[in-house]
């Protein structure tokens, strides 16, 4: 089990920006998950992998991909409180679910 955080390269955030952003996507995904996947991920260390994309083209590309493999995902959206206009989409959060399931999802992502 694991979870994958993917970041719009394109927005350039700054480091801080780009962690809370992650933990937002991350915490919307877990609470948006089966309970049960959830509890096995977190008794095992709650993995995740942080990837990045072009655009947010491309993210949604990847949003869709994960949705048509029944995974759960979660896109989140700015409040514009800091460094992007309110409205922007920053990051995508994909499971938690199977290692496998992600992975095919994410294959050709780079790391962030």
């Amino acid at each position: 089990m694991k979870q994958a955080i993917i970041l719009r390269k394109d927005l350039k955030l700054p480091t801080g920006k780009a962690v809370s952003q992650g933990a937002h996507a991350a915490v919307e995904a877990v609470l948006r998950s089966d309970k049960e996947k959830v509890k096995y991920w977190r008794d095992n260390g709650m993995p995740k992998i942080v990837l990045k994309v072009n655009d947010l083209k491309e993210l949604q590309k990847y949003n869709q991909i994960a949705k048509d493999n029944g995974l759960v995902t979660a896109l989140i959206t700015d409040a514009g409180r800091t460094v992007v206009d309110s409205g922007t989409v920053t990051c995508l959060a994909i499971g938690p679910d199977k290692e496998e399931k992600i992975d095919r999802v994410i294959k050709e992502l780079k790391l962030y």
